[in-house]
């Protein structure tokens, strides 16, 4: 088995209606291993007495599935999972000051009645925080299956309208090409077109600079 990272581990046994006891094994196994990494606040656990101090509660919990009424429709599901898979963990305009190798965001206080506060963490902590979004290697996002699988998803879905007794598509008329700024503005909901300083009047191309013929490309080692 490949080992996943702890986070991984920990949420799928949060998730499935098992004894964790076999994960926790896995977990052990990986500590043992060496594979398993800890930084910052979990620096601690790299003793593996106070590793094993911190699984010991969890194998004391009676775990159960999390469910939840299901969504309204489709357009809702949709709009939650777009909110996971198209967007990265942090947009530009929550970062509010990037200033001595310290980083400063808005964030939002579940805990607190959702309230707008700001926080600011070492540059080093913060790009770890960061990555701790993005999927480990051999991972996938996004995975179709059935008969939205990528291999046979054209054959499957005109057999499906068919059985369906749906009209045949027609191929989408192509769209006139979009400006870069407005599909920039779709995919991460912050605009291009907007001053970024007083937040009201909107930007306008004045002039395309050429190219310097002199400008040094290479980047001196100055270490």
């Amino acid at each position: 088995m490949d080992f996943l990272p702890p986070r991984i581990l920990l949420a799928r046994a949060r998730a499935l209606p098992f004894i964790p006891a076999a994960v926790l094994e896995y977990l052990l196994e990986a500590f043992d291993a060496g594979t398993l990494k800890f930084f910052s606040s979990l620096e601690p656990l790299r003793e593996r007495v106070a590793f094993l101090r911190h699984l010991a509660p969890t194998r004391q919990t009676e775990w159960v599935v999390y469910a939840k009424r299901p969504f309204a429709g489709p357009e809702q599901v949709l709009d939650y999972v777009g909110r996971y898979t198209h967007r990265v963990a942090i947009s530009n305009n929550r970062l509010l000051d990037i200033d001595r190798s310290k980083v400063t965001f808005r964030y939002k206080d579940y805990r607190h009645d959702s309230q707008q506060k700001t926080m600011t963490l070492d540059a080093e902590e913060f790009i770890r925080r960061f990555l701790l979004h993005v999927l480990p290697d051999g991972f996938q996002r996004i995975r179709y299956y059935g008969f939205l699988g990528n291999r046979y998803r054209k054959e499957k879905l005109a057999r499906c309208r068919q059985l369906l007794g749906m009209p045949t598509c027609d191929p989408p008329a192509a769209e006139a090409s979009k400006d870069y700024r407005d599909r920039y503005e779709e995919l991460t909901g912050s605009s291009l077109w907007e001053c970024p300083v007083c937040h009201q009047g909107r930007m306008a191309v004045v002039a395309i600079l050429p190219p310097n013929p002199n400008r040094q490309t290479a980047v001196t080692d100055t270490s």
